[in-house]
């Protein structure tokens, strides 16, 4: 071909009209009033399963153009290999939406999420043996050494302003923009230019770091940088094929920051855990009463169980498979660090934040960035921004962690 950075540029444009239609979480999740339906009708003694109707879907047209993508992408190219994942990634994700509420949705987001008892980079220790780790420790903690002033709650109103006041002071000016939201679910949500808070929420400073260092500061600005990208215009978009390296980025910016605490680790890991019950044949109710045994109140019970459940029969048996990244992705995303210190890499950490991309993706890009074909990333992190001291901040962060995540990657 005369010119394959413009050629697979057309592609990759091809790809992102085709991929706009594939809004994997917010075609998988349920409305609020599902959850108002089972709150109520459990507050009146009734124990139902939930049940929600999914529209019936056809990609079948968006499918054919994803594998015209592939056919047509060169995979000697780091451009064509980059878009043949992708394509192929995104009609995964097409098969799974047109299989909503079956068990076909279930195995589809295996494939692309991956298997609680899938082995953890280096083998041995499993993603869900991981998260029964973190459960045990946070179980022999003493919550009584919690300090009061980490126990006072915030209400979503007053978030927001905090929030939107340390976002324009990032960005220097409004570029994301906070807001409230009764019809969600989930505590928070984050979008390239929007993060909502459930109206009503009650939030602690833990929860006030973990979204401007999480969902912000890395998800929010990552599509932001993804959005300058001229090439490559996809590196925007959230394809399940990046969810691992993105929640696992999203999460090492929380423990770097001190965002984190053990609670929010064991919040992730019980999802984990809970998928793979749900996989074994529990169904919605006694993975929301497995929730509750463990210390959330019905509302978020709720919300945790329906994460496990969303897209596929409440029946039991069946799992959306989408919270198995969050500890995978941790370790691999630490292990990528980790490695790039010991190799003077670090500029390729760095790039990680110039779109949505996979840790095989920055590397198989690099050259792309070295060439100028891919742009830098306009915002990064502090965290990540600061040359001097972002070594000793790394090596003293991944090395010494109280986590001890280096017991559960291959030990690099």
């Amino acid at each position: 071909m005369a010119d394959p950075v413009a050629h697979h540029a057309a592609l990759d444009a091809r790809m992102v009209r085709v991929a706009r239609e594939l809004r994997v979480l917010s075609l998988a999740s349920w409305p609020a009033t599902v959850q108002r339906q089972f709150l109520a009708d459990l507050a009146r003694g009734q124990r139902r399963l939930p049940r929600f109707d999914y529209p019936a879907h056809d990609f079948g047209e968006a499918r054919r153009e994803l594998d015209a993508i592939a056919a047509a992408a060169d995979p000697g190219h780091p451009l064509g290999a980059y878009l043949v994942e992708s394509a192929r990634d995104w009609a995964l994700a097409a098969r799974m939406l047109e299989a909503l509420g079956t068990q076909a949705a279930s195995a589809l987001s295996i494939m692309l999420y991956g298997h609680p008892h899938d082995p953890l980079p280096g083998g041995g220790t499993t993603t869900c043996e991981a998260a029964g780790h973190f459960i045990r420790i946070a179980d022999e903690l003493d919550r009584e050494l919690v300090a009061p002033e980490e126990q006072v709650t915030i209400s979503a109103t007053a978030l927001r302003l905090q929030l939107q006041n340390q976002l324009d002071a990032f960005f220097d000016g409004r570029v994301v923009t906070v807001e409230l939201d009764p019809e969600l679910i989930a505590k928070a949500a984050a979008g390239a230019y929007r993060i909502r808070l459930r109206d009503g929420a009650a939030f602690s400073d833990y929860d006030r770091a973990q979204l401007l260092h999480h969902e912000a500061l890395v998800h929010s600005l990552t599509a932001l940088n993804g959005r300058a990208q001229a090439t490559l215009p996809s590196l925007a978009m959230s394809s399940p094929r990046i969810t691992a390296t993105q929640e696992g980025l999203a999460v090492l910016a929380e423990l770097i920051t001190g965002s984190i605490d053990i609670e929010r680790m064991k919040r992730v890991s019980l999802r984990t855990e809970a998928i793979a019950m749900a996989l074994d044949g529990a169904d919605f109710l006694q993975v929301f009463d497995w929730f509750g045994a463990a210390g959330q109140d019905p509302a978020e019970s709720f919300a945790s169980a329906q994460r496990v459940f969303r897209g596929v029969p409440t029946t039991g048996g069946s799992a959306f498979a989408k919270d198995t990244v969050y500890l995978r992705g941790l370790v691999e995303v630490h292990t990528f660090f980790r490695r790039a210190l010991r190799e003077g890499r670090l500029r390729q950490c760095r790039r990680l934040f110039a779109g949505k991309m996979t840790l095989d993706d920055v590397a198989r890009l690099d050259p792309l960035f070295d060439a100028g074909v891919l742009a830098p990333p306009r915002w990064l992190p502090d965290w990540v921004a600061r040359a001097n001291g972002l070594a000793g901040q790394l090596a003293f962060s991944l090395f010494a962690n109280r986590i001890r995540l280096d017991r559960l990657s291959d030990g690099d």
